[in-house]
């Protein structure tokens, strides 16, 4: 399989693509940066500007599969208006460029998948949430809702379509994982906020090998979450996490602080959501680390 990855050379898409090479597929990269990007056996390279197909819509025809993975990092940095507004239209142009190449091209893909993430859902307490909860409202939820629309419309020209809800990507090599391990290692960690919120993760493992299990699997149409089967409150994460590093675990560190500190960012920490994958377990799919103490212990 031929499988053309937007965002192939970020943090999740290089995992993503490590994974494919390694079953035998070949794979093209569509990046901002391509004189960065190594390529090698399997993978090639095309530059695009992010958001329009100008200079690479041909190679829509030459892919049995897209994914998309393209958008800025939310916790690259502090939520300005400004970078808000990155945040939004690094996502929905990326995806309507991806439609608008696939409506053009003679010969289409089978399957699309759109990433999104279980912001989707909103902040809620201790409801449990699966596919079929509907969307909130706050601006992360309303981002996800346009972010799976912007590619919507290749369904009507019979490409198989999956929606990727992910939530919490735990790798010690970049996001909040990394944050983390910090404080920890210098024996200064504790909960964040009152440490009641849920986190919903996932290992960067199983991130990739469900993306996998999406791409092939021809009965996977639609929204997927993307998280662990065990949520965890972000008190318990913490005393396992510090258990697994042999640290203590008792500085907590206030809500104003990181209010104050990340401005509206620090609801990534402070709030969260109850996911299961249900459909992912309906279809079958078995999680390599289904409890946090196991993920975390493989990592470190």
């Amino acid at each position: 399989m031929r499988v053309l990855v937007a965002g192939g050379s970020g943090w999740i898409g290089s995992a993503l693509v490590a994974k494919l090479v390694e079953d035998g597929h070949s794979v093209l990269i569509l990046s901002r940066r391509p004189d960065a990007v190594q390529s090698r056996a399997g993978i090639s390279v095309a530059g695009w500007d992010g958001h329009t197909s100008q200079g690479w819509e041909h190679l829509v025809e030459e892919a049995d599969a897209i994914v998309n993975l393209v958008g800025e990092n939310l916790g690259a940095g502090r939520w300005t208006a400004r970078r808000m507004q990155r945040i939004v239209s690094s996502r929905l142009n990326a995806g309507k460029a991806i439609a608008a190449a696939v409506e053009r091209a003679s010969r289409r893909p089978h399957v699309l998948i759109q990433s999104s993430a279980i912001g989707y859902y909103g902040v809620l307490d201790d409801q449990i949430l699966t596919e079929s909860s509907p969307a909130g409202t706050d601006f992360l939820a309303r981002l996800c809702v346009d972010w799976e629309a912007s590619t919507q419309s290749v369904e009507n020209l019979g490409v198989r379509r999956v929606v990727v809800r992910t939530g919490l990507v735990l790798s010690p090599t970049g996001g909040s994982l990394q944050r983390l391990l910090l404080p920890y290692r210098f024996f200064a960690g504790g909960p964040l906020g009152n440490g009641k919120q849920w986190w919903s993760w996932i290992s960067m493992e199983d991130e990739a090998r469900a993306l996998m299990f999406l791409l092939k699997n021809d009965a996977a149409y639609g929204a997927f979450n993307l998280t662990a089967p065990n949520p965890l409150r972000m008190k318990e994460f913490g005393k396992i996490l510090a258990e697994v590093l042999h640290r203590p675990y008792w500085l907590p560190v206030p809500s104003f602080a990181l209010r104050l500190f990340l401005g509206e960012m620090s609801m990534l920490v402070l709030k969260g959501q109850r996911v299961v994958p249900q459909r992912l377990l309906d279809l079958g799919f078995q999680f390599q680390h289904a409890h946090l103490r196991q993920a975390l212990e493989a990592m470190l």
